[in-house]
């Protein structure tokens, strides 16, 4: 009866409040527990991300530099005391900028970051509080992994050396139960696919909930990760009127294809996600704006150039005559029969 009381409470005060939820399907089963929350924090053009689990939190990247004191506020109204973890997926602004303001205030037990120096003065500042907390910086490698709570998170990428910054973002599988989420930070489409050769078979990419890759720019989110990850759910996270027109409209076309619903902070503000290990629900903070609704998956065909083997996107520039053209009804199918992505529209 105090159960049935308690749930009863639970749902009067999300309506009260006015929290819009959104029911996700369903997993395999619960685990014990309190469940795992995953906040993203609206940031503006930045990534933030708090995942609290068993009375253990980490932080996935702290914004820009500015947001450093909206950061510290949101923790603080969480009740956080202390990090277990912190992870910088990489060294761009927009993403360690706020976590000096973090490391200032919050006893931490490890930090991650792909590397140690960056010439940049926001980053010297994460290390120097680093450094002052005695932590040092631990670089992880693919399939390192640690527990948050009952949470096991994992670390997919990257799996090689890069010149450009967003390709070395450290990516990382959450997963609670039978429930997943995966984080990216701004990767993009060749470190994509450098990352699902180096794995394989060896893993299931399949993800509930994919943080979208750097923005949601169109280097970001291929047709080939997208097709492998299969989420249902994908979350964004962008600034209003951002000067890079993020997101762009060849991922948001591929996530709409795929039949994914959309949810983007610069529409929904701050998005928390909480899941049981068996459905995830979400809530947001603007009340006049919904989610980006799925519609049913549409089916993609995929055009082969009989002459060179390769295939393309139906909108792709270098499209074979349509005498040399065979279509394929999956990226599977394509695949199977021996023809490679064009590096134009499907690298």
């Amino acid at each position: 009866m105090r159960k049935k009381f308690l749930a009863l409470l639970l749902i009067l005060s999300l309506l009260l409040s006015g929290c819009q939820y959104l029911p996700a399907p369903e997993g395999t089963t619960p685990v014990s527990g309190d469940g795992l929350a995953v906040h993203f924090i609206d940031v503006g053009q930045a990534d933030c991300a708090l995942l609290e689990c068993g009375g253990e939190y980490m932080l996935i990247d702290g914004g820009n530099r500015e947001d450093g004191q909206l950061v510290v506020s949101y923790l603080e109204q969480q009740g956080v005391e202390e990090l277990a973890y912190v992870v910088c997926t990489h060294a761009h602004e927009d993403h360690v900028g706020g976590l000096p303001s973090v490391l200032a205030v919050y006893p931490t037990h490890a930090v991650y970051a792909p590397t140690r120096t960056y010439a940049s003065k926001v980053f010297d500042d994460f290390v120097y509080y680093a450094d002052q907390q005695r932590l040092e910086i631990t670089i992880p490698s693919p399939g390192d992994g640690w527990t948050l709570g009952e949470t096991s998170v994992t670390v997919l990428g990257p799996v090689q050396s890069y010149a450009d910054q967003n390709d070395t973002s450290i990516v990382l599988k959450v997963e609670y139960g039978g429930t997943s989420f995966l984080f990216t930070g701004d990767m993009e489409t060749d470190a994509e696919n450098d990352m699902l050769d180096y794995w394989g078979s060896r893993i299931s990419w399949k993800t509930d909930v994919l943080k979208v890759g750097h923005h949601g720019s169109d280097t970001s989110t291929g047709y080939r990760f997208l097709n492998e990850v299969d989420p249902d759910y994908a979350v964004i996270s962008v600034g209003k009127g951002n000067s890079y027109g993020h997101p762009h409209e060849e991922p948001l076309s591929r996530l709409n294809q795929a039949g994914v619903t959309i949810l983007r902070t610069d529409e929904l503000g701050t998005i928390v996600a909480r899941t049981d290990g068996k459905e995830i629900t979400f809530t947001w903070d603007n009340q006049s704006a919904n989610p980006e609704n799925a519609e049913p998956a549409q089916p993609v065909q995929f055009i082969g150039n009989v002459n060179s083997h390769k295939f393309h996107s139906p909108d792709c520039a270098n499209l074979p005559s349509e005498k040399n053209q065979i279509i394929f009804d999956t990226y599977e199918e394509a695949v199977n029969a021996g023809y490679t992505p064009c590096g134009s529209c499907l690298g």
